[in-house]
């Protein structure tokens, strides 16, 4: 069997007495599309926050690419080739479009933002930086300022400075929160663009951006992991059905009907 590049086991983590995650288990192969849904307050969230370092673990392992990453900074984890994005957009919006990927670049290479530099002398990073602006399509926005770009506009620069370091494991929180449908379908087109040849870990509340983009889901209720598998498995699983109380299994039926 093929090791899988992101690996949790029987991962716990508690907030003083709560316990919000119970023993989460889950392996990603390399190169596959994983949307984890569950209802709210299931540990969605605090799953991402744990595999990408935010939040140290109570107990159990975390691996990327066989090897353990838990108890390594957020900085250390993306150098190792995991990176993720967030719920909310994080740029500096008084710097151009094309200045949040060159600092993203750097920040990915070790450079520490050292404005002292002459840009000039830095062309792999000006290359990688042009490279990323051409991929999400904010060519002709290079030189406008974050503050200024559309909400879309923005989340894509996001979804740019995510890859610009050159992860090829992405977990996305979201990514198309607070978008119409219009918008929303333009994101799945493409996260499906920028994410080719990577794996992806999704959290989407959006059940037509779920089936839009993922392989398999992995549903996660009160802190476990309780199914894995296609969306026709998921949704015919009686655990899960059981959990989502009939209401949001129906809005899974429906996306799979429609993305069949």
């Amino acid at each position: 069997m093929t090791q899988p590049v992101l690996e949790l086991r029987d991962v716990h983590k508690s907030f003083g007495n709560t316990e919000i995650i119970r023993g989460a288990d889950l392996a990603v192969p390399q190169g596959e599309r994983y949307a984890i849904i569950g209802p709210n307050g299931a540990g969605k969230s605090t799953l991402f926050h744990l595999i990408s370092g935010k939040l140290p673990l109570s107990s159990g392992e975390i691996l990327l690419r066989g090897e353990r990453i838990d108890g390594l900074s957020a900085q250390q984890i993306h150098r190792k080739g995991l990176t993720r994005s967030f719920q909310v957009t994080n740029l500096f919006q008084n710097m151009t479009v094309y200045d949040n990927l060159l600092c993203a670049v750097m920040w990915s290479r070790g450079y520490r933002y050292t404005f002292w530099r002459r840009r000039s002398t830095l062309k792999p990073l000006h290359e990688r930086a042009q490279e990323v602006l051409e991929l999400i399509g904010l060519q002709k926005r290079k030189d406008v300022l974050v503050g200024l770009l559309t909400y879309a506009e923005q989340r894509a620069l996001e979804l740019g400075v995510t890859i610009s370091g050159g992860g090829d494991v992405i977990l996305l929180d979201e990514p198309t929160a607070g978008m119409s449908r219009a918008e929303s379908d333009a994101a799945i087109e493409l996260i499906r663009t920028v994410t080719k040849g990577r794996t992806l870990l999704l959290v989407e509340h959006d059940m037509g951006v779920v089936f839009g983009l993922a392989d398999k889901l992995a549903v996660v209720v009160y802190g476990q992991v309780i199914a894995c598998d296609t969306p026709e498995a998921v949704r015919a699983n009686p655990k899960v059905q059981e959990a989502y109380l009939g209401v949001q299994a129906n809005e899974i039926e429906d996306a799979t009907d429609a993305f069949a």
